[in-house]
C-alpha cells in the first residue's frame, strides 16, 4: 500500500516555527493534516489540555 503523494516538505514545517518563534511565539505542537496543511500549536505558557472526547490519530505512530 503506497501513502500517496507528499502534500508537505520539511522546509515548510520549518518555515512555520521559525515564524512562530521569530515572532515571539513558543511552538507546542504542529500538527500536519492530510491535505498538507500544517497548524501550529502555540504554547500560552499553561500546560496543554487535551480534550478527552475527541479521537486521537496514531496515524504516525510507527514514526516514533
Amino acid at each position: 500500500m503506497s501513502r500517496g503523494p507528499l502534500t508537505f516538505k520539511q522546509r515548510d514545517v520549518a518555515a512555520a516555527i521559525k515564524a512562530a518563534v521569530q515572532a515571539g511565539q513558543q511552538v507546542d505542537r504542529i500538527e500536519i493534516r492530510r491535505d498538507g496543511s500544517i497548524v501550529v500549536i502555540l504554547s500560552n505558557g499553561k500546560e496543554p489540555q487535551v480534550n478527552d472526547k475527541l479521537p486521537r490519530s496514531d496515524e504516525w505512530a510507527d514514526l516514533e
